[in-house]
């Protein structure tokens, strides 16, 4: 699966950010550090439970901005931003696939499949390696290659 990060300066954020956001009652979802026309952004997003507030984004943005440029592992001008993933949050890591077990999923492929299929809508079944399956919404059963899909993300089937 094409995931938008940068190598080590996701890897060094991530180190640095996750327990002091995880010290505060919430969970690191994803690390990405990405170029939008000629701004580059360093987005952290964070989970809990019960939902992310904007004083969650607030406090994890004043908690970790002192120790972001201690570190200073982004050598040009960024804008850091502190968010929720979203209702639609894209699943990426090992770990969101375990969590989402049952739920509905949508799914948009690299290429469309042999029947000329790029998007799926279902329910998550399976979670392995290199692969997800998905119960289609017409009851049918796939597997589709996590390297082949530009993302997977949550879905409530009302989209």
């Amino acid at each position: 699966m094409a995931k938008k990060k940068s190598g080590n300066t996701v890897s060094e954020v991530t180190a640095l950010v996750k327990p002091i956001i995880e010290d505060l009652g919430l969970t690191l979802w994803d690390v990405r550090f990405v170029k939008e026309g000629a701004i580059r952004y360093l987005r952290i997003f964070i989970d809990k439970d019960e939902g992310v507030s904007i004083d969650d984004c607030e406090t994890v943005t004043r908690a970790i901005d002192a120790p972001l440029d201690e570190l200073d592992p982004i050598e040009e001008a960024y804008t850091l931003e502190v968010s929720s993933p979203g209702i639609e949050r894209e699943l990426t890591e090992e770990w969101h696939f375990e969590k989402f077990l049952g739920a509905p999923v949508m799914v948009k492929l690299i290429r469309p499949n042999k029947s000329g299929i790029r998007e799926f809508k279902g329910t998550l079944i399976a979670n392995e390696k290199d692969s997800v399956e998905l119960v289609l919404e017409d009851g049918s059963e796939t597997v589709i290659k996590k390297k082949d899909s530009v993302y997977i993300k949550l879905d409530d089937f009302n989209t």
